[in-house]
């Protein structure tokens, strides 16, 4: 058992340390889920640890009771010094003394220690005197107290040395004490004591089995050791750890931990947190007789209480596994059969005291032990369709579920062999320290879950947060340029009023003067002005053109007033075909720009013959016009001052303005070359190809 111990303290102390960075981490400002999320197998391998520990103390204090039962009846005398009564003359009496010898031979009979009623004094209520004679060999030391150790006895316990009262736990009338899994240390006075000869007995009240819920509670006594007052009570303080301090430590933390649970069970809404919560509550508040407490309760009401307590024990754990599995959730047919299964749950906690009145109070046992079978039914099925239900859906808790539920399966197994006489285990109840490590193991995977998923909801809020900045980014953005495309829209309505206006008054007008006018001059003027204004209205309109056919206006307009100056032009174009759209206000300030220079040509140059070459970079989508004379050049005068004559300013300024560039080379005898280079707008695409096909 100390081996057990001290294997256990190292375990926990490798997990501390383990599980130091998690904590650093979770101080550094890190979610509280990653204590838990960070080593999930971890915690697996630990919890089952703590399984595998539960069910080897259990294994442990079964072979312990067994090798008891196995010893032969004589008086053994254990290591320290410490004597072993294990046969006792027993005689059934309510008697404040030891019955008379006579009748002690007639009633009585030897027994061997542990003494269940229910085997050896089978229906009997009341009290059982048990007779031990004491032979130390000579008078124990003034100094040296000897005290008689008591592991168990259900339910009173009253001891005489040598005639002589020395000690009284609980009541020897109804209702007796129901203290059935404590220990007594009871000290001998030395006065009382002989060298030999010496008598104690003791006396022990109790119930038959017929009228407890449970074998554990039925009238017995076990094993009886002898010794020194320090050893014996080192040896009790052991037994009371196993047999009190421990029950009432797990007691104490499932009641927390119940608790807990139904916080979270009413801040999440989550049923099955609310049945786990009032399941471990419920289990801390049935063996809460470990605590002690001597209530004068009739033995047959307490016992239907506790009776009670356990329909509604077992509908809180079938609710909670159908819970945590998700049955009933969203299909019908499953919630029409969850309604079912919830109805023969309440209905059964009316039946279970009916049937107990019915079959009377001396068939409690009987009562009960139908009905602890039904519960451990209905938990094995239970346990199967939720492992079924987890191992389908692939769960990641399903082999942890499935260990901790197989223990829970052979914990129930034990006990109801014990409860039907087929196991004996001394009067320890070992559902009572395997049960609470089971919970424990359950609410730590309950808590890594709820931990885990508000990690992830915090995950969704931030990424959510992050999303509406986004979108409210995107929204005022297409805001701002719905706000510009519908300014756009107005300008282009009024662009369109005003092309028309002008198409249709001033120009008609214009035409007129053209047709009717019989000066020259004045004729030529109002054709120069109707272009002008074509060109404009183009503009204005916003109709893309097609490259091909700007270059073809161009180079027919280019070539008519050269031709008409008797200048020759050469048009280089190495493809007549080109499809790259041209929006029209790079059109019509192109336009400009070339009927600028070609104007400058006349003018000022000189020039006998001029070169224009047009080239489009389609990988680029980058238009290019080259416009080259032989002519004299410009002035020396104006090197230098290119940008303030000859119209230079107003073609940079126009090509600038469509995100391009128009330089200018020349020198005095070498003539003059124009260098304009432009991007072509995607958009312009988008809108002249429909144009182009065609409908």
């Amino acid at each position: 058992m100390n081996l057990l111990l001290r294997w256990w303290s190292q375990v926990g102390r490798a997990l501390m340390r383990e599980q130091a960075p998690a904590a650093d981490a979770v101080t550094a400002g890190q979610p509280a889920a990653a204590l838990v999320g960070m080593a999930p197998r971890r915690v697996w391998v630990v919890l089952g640890l703590a399984l595998a520990a539960a069910v080897a103390l259990g294994l442990l204090a079964l072979n312990r009771e067994a090798s008891r039962l196995s010893r032969p009846g004589v008086h053994a005398v254990e290591e320290g010094g410490v004597q072993s009564l294990e046969r006792a003359w027993a005689v059934a009496d309510n008697g404040t003394q030891f019955p008379p010898a006579a009748q002690a031979q007639a009633e009585g009979k030897p027994v061997t220690l542990p003494d269940e009623w229910s085997r050896s004094q089978p229906g009997y209520k009341g009290g059982v005197w048990y007779r031990f004679p004491l032979d130390f060999g000579e008078v124990p030391r003034t100094h040296e107290v000897m005290a008689a150790l008591i592991d168990r006895a259900c339910s009173s316990v009253e001891v005489h040395l040598n005639g002589q009262l020395v000690f009284r736990s609980g009541r020897m009338v109804e209702p007796y004490a129901r203290d059935c899994f404590g220990s007594h240390v009871v000290p001998l006075p030395t006065a009382l004591l002989r060298p030999s000869g010496n008598v104690l007995d003791v006396k022990v009240a109790g119930y038959p089995i017929q009228r407890v819920t449970s074998r554990q509670r039925a009238g017995g006594l076990a094993a009886v050791h002898v010794g020194p007052l320090v050893e014996v009570r080192q040896m009790a303080e052991e037994l009371n750890f196993w047999t009190t301090t421990l029950s009432q430590i797990m007691g104490g933390v499932l009641v927390v931990m119940g608790v807990f649970a139904l916080g979270l069970a009413w801040v999440r809404r989550l049923n099955y947190l609310l049945y786990f919560g009032l399941l471990t509550i419920g289990w801390a508040v049935v063996t809460g007789r470990f605590w002690r407490l001597d209530l004068a309760v009739p033995n047959d009401a307490m016992e239907v209480l506790i009776a009670i307590v356990m329909a509604p024990m077992t509908a809180f754990a079938i609710k909670f596994l159908m819970g945590y599995a998700g049955i009933g959730l969203r299909d019908p047919a499953q919630q029409v059969w969850n309604l079912r299964v919830n109805l023969l749950l309440w209905a059964q906690c009316l039946l279970l005291p009916l049937s107990l009145l019915l079959l009377g109070l001396d068939q409690l046992f009987l009562g009960a032990r139908i009905w602890f079978l039904v519960f451990t039914l209905e938990l094995f099925v239970a346990i199967g369709h939720f492992l079924w239900v987890t191992g389908r859906g692939r769960r990641a808790e399903f082999w942890l579920m499935c260990a901790a539920l197989g223990v829970v399966a052979a914990v129930l197994g034990i006990e109801l062999s014990y409860q039907n006489g087929l196991l004996k285990t001394g009067g320890l109840h070992i559902t009572h320290f395997v049960m609470p490590l089971l919970y424990a193991a359950v609410g730590v995977r309950l808590i890594q879950v709820y931990a885990r998923a508000l990690q992830s909801a915090e995950g969704a809020r931030v990424h959510l947060e992050r999303r509406v900045q986004e979108i409210s980014v995107e929204i005022e953005r297409n805001f701002n340029q719905i706000a510009e495309l519908r300014v756009e829209q107005i300008a282009e309505k009024e662009r369109k009023r005003i092309a028309s206006d002008l198409h249709d008054d001033l120009g008609a007008k214009l035409l007129t003067i053209v047709h009717t006018s019989d000066n020259d001059r004045i004729s030529t003027l109002a054709r120069e002005a109707l272009e002008e204004m074509r060109l404009s209205v183009r503009g204005l309109t916003g109709r893309p053109m097609v490259l091909s056919d700007s270059l073809a206006d161009w180079r027919s307009e280019v070539v008519s007033r050269l031709g008409q100056a008797g200048i020759e032009c050469e048009w280089r174009n190495p493809n007549d075909t080109i499809e790259e759209p041209l929006s029209s206000r790079t059109y019509v300030q192109t336009t400009r720009i070339v009927r600028e220079a070609v104007s400058n040509i006349i003018k000022h140059s000189g020039a006998s013959h001029v070169v224009i070459t047009a080239d489009v970079d389609l990988a680029n989508h980058v238009f290019g016009l080259v416009i080259q004379d032989n002519g004299r050049g410009i002035p020396l005068e104006l090197d230098g001052r290119l940008d303030r004559g000859h119209g230079m300013t107003s073609m940079k300024h126009r090509a600038k303005q469509l995100n391009g560039q128009c330089l200018v080379e020349s020198g005095p005898g070498f003539g003059t070359v124009i260098r304009l280079t432009l991007p072509l707008e995607i958009a312009a695409m988008q809108q002249v190809l429909p144009h182009r096909l065609g409908p």
